[in-house]
């Protein structure tokens, strides 16, 4: 299409495809597709001409959950950017707003239901002037509560599942002709690996790159499998070119996503079927059958440490079961993996790992703590826990407490447990932890943790620490703020400093420059101390 007429001009009815179809005429017109409906097969019209009209639509995009619905943010952004659509920050200005969800806990979906409140009445407000405000809801919530958002009080547009993005501008051009439109089919083998992520991260510092989606673990608890579908991996190819492209951004430390994402395995080529699988943590176990074939996370890991020394590798969220030696052991040599692991606990009861269905005991989980300890010195723990599960007595609960005190972790994520439908807990399980039980435990947890997390960070106090500066302190100006390779959060005075290169001349610390911090103080979850000098990663590996 060479010219765009206005839209409310230029889009006609396409049954085949059931959406608006936008395409000239021999007479420079517009006219209907003849083909009868449900006729899919044959259709000449594509998608990117039917769609012309997107060049005036203006996107708002936000993010809720975690890191995997901010790397799904930025995929979805890419596919609609390649579309012709345009992207605002501002919410007034959008025609569609576009909510990527997470469903884990009841809490997180309330967040939701809140936000479209917000937006019925931001609807309402709407000049006539312009086009009706299209709302759409993306990821996990989508393809949990589908019938409910498309139904309650009519306000959503489009519903999208975290496999169905690609068939964002088909739902988005159905929504458009005053239809609400749906697509929440998982897939076996979606990895967007062809799309390449725009990244949105403040400052191009850091970046996410998504390696896996979905999870074969099955935990008694967990709505994942349910939302996000099974294990299926990127082709390693596909992942080291965007790895390869965000260094050549500049990008300084990338995070390795996955729902369980040291259970990485490609099978994309032919002969990697053959590749022997790693052994389990020891005294771990699976729900599922040990998986024959496919390039492995240790291999990925590799091969994405090799890419650039100056850029920093993390990656998250794990299965603690999936720590072989070979993985420790590339963790302990490489000096640009970040020494630094998330070790998901959820209970210290052997009795409620077991009702969770985690397959390890409480004696298996501290001893793969002990073995990571001993093969990375002076590594980060970080890990998750739930309080009040189906079924936890005082008993229990101590035990996670305890497992707090002996582990001593650095970062913690602590939650109520929430139900969730279609889980095996919903299922054969009873909720039977009252509310105010749930949050007294919760706020145990959550103060031991601080209590133990201050005394691990106290112990840097007086140690140099490298970090990769992000940008000025939220509460300072004057200050930056970065974190270390354990991933704990370092604030520091803004000030001239030298620069440990060769002939390196004075200058003010950048986003994405290392600096070598002398830590004064610390907190649960801050470290603050005087900046020394400017660095690289390598030279500071180098020193050590």
């Amino acid at each position: 299409v060479s010219t765009c007429l206005p839209f409310s001009l230029s889009l006609v009815g396409c049954r085949c495809r059931q959406l608006l179809c936008c395409f000239p005429d021999s007479s420079g017109g517009v006219e209907a597709c003849s083909r009868r409906a449900g006729d899919r097969t044959g259709c000449g019209w594509e998608l990117s001409r039917l769609l012309c009209h997107t060049a005036f639509v203006a996107v708002y995009l936000e993010t809720y959950g975690c890191q995997m619905n901010v790397s799904d943010t930025e995929i979805v952004w890419a596919i609609l950017q390649k579309n012709g659509y345009a992207r605002t920050k501002e919410l007034g200005e959008a025609d569609v707003v576009l909510l990527v969800t997470c469903s884990v806990r009841e809490k997180a979906e309330q967040a939701i239901w809140n936000r479209l409140q917000h937006l019925k009445a931001l609807k309402a407000r709407r000049p006539q002037a312009r086009a009706p405000l299209r709302v759409g809801i993306l990821g996990c919530m989508a393809e949990r509560l589908k019938e409910e958002i498309l139904h309650r009080e009519k306000l959503v547009d489009v519903v999208a599942g975290p496999d169905a993005y690609r068939d964002l501008p088909r739902l988005l051009a159905v929504a458009e002709s005053g239809q609400q439109a749906a697509n929440v089919l998982l897939s076996l083998d979606e990895t967007y690996a062809d799309i390449l992520p725009v990244q949105t991260s403040a400052g191009g510092t850091t970046a996410f790159v998504s390696i896996m989606r979905g999870c074969d673990n099955m935990c008694s608890y967990c709505i994942v499998p349910f939302t996000r579908g099974r294990e299926r991996s990127r082709p390693i190819a596909s992942i080291l070119q965007e790895v390869r492209m965000l260094s050549d951004q500049g990008v300084k430390e990338v995070t390795l996503l996955g729902q369980n994402v040291n259970s990485f395995r490609d099978l994309s080529e032919v002969h990697f079927q053959s590749v022997a699988a790693p052994g389990l943590s020891r005294g771990f176990s699976t729900v599922y059958k040990a998986k024959p074939g496919g390039l492995r996370f240790s291999h990925l890991l590799d091969q994405v440490s090799r890419i650039d020394p100056e850029m920093r590798i993390r990656f998250t969220s794990p299965h603690p079961k999936d720590f072989p030696d070979e993985v420790l052991q590339l963790i302990q040599e490489r000096h640009n993996i970040c020494k630094q692991l998330h070790l998901p606990a959820q209970s210290g009861s052997t009795r409620v790992l077991e009702a969770m269905r985690r397959g390890y005991t409480r004696e298996a989980y501290l001893e793969l703590v002990h073995h990571v300890r001993d093969s990375i010195p002076g590594v980060s723990l970080s890990s998750d826990f739930i309080a009040g599960f189906c079924g936890e007595t005082e008993e229990d609960h101590l035990q996670t407490v305890s497992l707090l005190r002996e582990v001593r972790y650095n970062v913690g994520f602590l939650f109520a447990y929430s139900m969730r439908q279609k889980t095996r807990a919903h299922h054969r399980l009873q909720d039977d932890v009252p509310a105010d039980v749930k949050k007294r435990r919760l706020e145990q947890l959550i103060a031991t943790f601080r209590e133990e997390a201050a005394r691990a960070n106290a112990a840097l106090v007086g140690q140099a620490q490298l970090v990769l500066v992000e940008g000025p302190s939220k509460r300072s100006a004057s200050e930056l703020c970065g974190r270390n390779d354990g991933n704990i959060k370092v604030i520091f005075p803004d000030a001239e400093l030298e620069d440990a290169a060769e002939h390196g001349a004075p200058g003010r610390a950048q986003p994405g420059d290392y600096v070598v911090v002398k830590v004064t103080s610390a907190s649960s979850q801050t470290l603050r101390g005087v900046p020394l000098y400017r660095t690289t990663l390598s030279r500071a590996a180098a020193s050590h």
